[in-house]
């Protein structure tokens, strides 16, 4: 299905800043030169440029690639800095990236584990 990002096995994000003139070539160009991984790969691969109020979105679906593209009207994304690097993240850091928040959210509640009762 076009733009279906569900069919990705898992979600990257290029820290730092990318020129957001790049289209898909120069996207998968990148991916593979830069960040040393495969654009063939079903993998989402997220950029972001300078003023953090836009981002494009690179997925193979097996024919052809999908080129996503997301511009915000207020506010902006909450975007990791640290130059050339291709962070993997989950699907829930994915939706808190889309909701404006940080990828590393410091107030959640971390999965417990059983214990026996007292």
């Amino acid at each position: 299905m076009l733009g279906d990002i569900k069919a990705a096995e898992q979600v990257y994000i290029a820290c730092g800043y990318t020129d957001m003139r790049k289209s898909i070539d120069g996207l998968a160009a990148l991916v593979r030169e830069q960040f040393r991984m495969d654009p063939f790969s079903p993998s989402l691969f997220l950029f972001c440029g300078r003023r953090c109020d836009r981002i494009k979105a690179l997925l193979w679906e097996g024919d052809g690639f999908v080129l996503l593209y997301k511009r915000l009207e207020n506010g902006s994304f909450q975007w990791p800095r640290e130059p050339g690097e291709l962070q993997p993240i989950s699907w829930q850091q994915f939706r808190w990236l889309m909701e404006g928040l940080k990828i590393e959210q410091k107030l959640t509640i971390n999965p417990a584990k059983p214990a026996d009762f007292c």
